[in-house]
């Protein structure tokens, strides 16, 4: 491969809404962080790995994980409406200033527990080979849900194909695949997230997610889901 220093940022801050303190909520006996903790501190392509967070408690907990927590997040980039990106560029403003670059991010989000090493291992190969500017892992969208059945609504308030067509595709077979962001994988050139602010810039390679075990927990359903999976897994 062409080597590439690549930063994998684990953000986590404290004030979650959807399931309060979920970052170190148990699931099944361990912190939810542990999970993407784990996988990223055993992918052989990663350069560094770093949790990014404003709360003391889950600092504590990330540290406990083996993980580095070289700074605790200013307050103004842990809010409820806080963007990513201006994480990302904080995250990577600290190591500039201790003279550490990166040619990319990879940006693992807590909500996404059962990626696994290998997924996101292919994840930076694909990255890496492809000489795009991003890289977002997917899902397939059911064919009920493909953008070109379903409808917006037009000035009158009546319907039209989402797509802008005019006629509908009538038959399954003939619909041209479409997806998702799972949310489990991001990962961008470091040039792109600074000149263009960015996380996708122009050209996104991707990487298909065909794991049904995939669960990316918002909400409190979320949650109980990915306590069934955890103990279908350690049966």
């Amino acid at each position: 491969y062409i080597l590439m220093r690549v930063l994998a940022i684990i953000p986590a801050r404290g004030g979650s809404k959807g399931v309060p303190g979920k970052n170190i909520k148990l699931l099944s006996g361990k912190p939810l962080i542990e999970y993407t903790t784990e996988v990223a501190l055993q992918s052989k392509l990663l350069t560094k790995v770093l949790v990014s967070s404003d709360d003391d408690k889950i600092i504590e907990v990330a540290k406990n994980t083996g993980v580095e927590v070289p700074f605790k997040r200013p307050s103004n980039l842990s809010e409820d409406a806080t963007p990513t990106l201006p994480v990302i560029k904080h995250a990577l403003a600290y190591y500039k200033n201790i003279g550490e670059e990166f040619d990319a991010v990879c940006l693992l989000q807590t909500t996404s527990p059962f990626r696994t090493v290998e997924f996101l291992d292919q994840a930076l190969e694909k990255f890496i080979t492809s000489n795009t500017d991003s890289l977002v892992s997917v899902k397939e969208v059911p064919h009920e849900f493909n953008p070109h059945w379903t409808f917006k609504l037009n000035e009158q308030g009546n319907l039209k194909i989402a797509t802008g067509e005019n006629e509908i595709i009538t038959r399954r077979q003939d619909l041209p695949k479409a997806y998702h962001r799972d949310g489990s994988i991001y990962i961008t050139k470091t040039s792109v997230l600074v000149t263009q602010k960015s996380l996708y810039g122009n050209s996104i390679a991707y990487i298909e997610n065909s794991n049904n075990e995939h669960v990316n927990i918002d909400t409190i359903d979320d949650w109980s889901k990915a306590e069934i999976v955890v103990n279908k897994m350690q049966r």
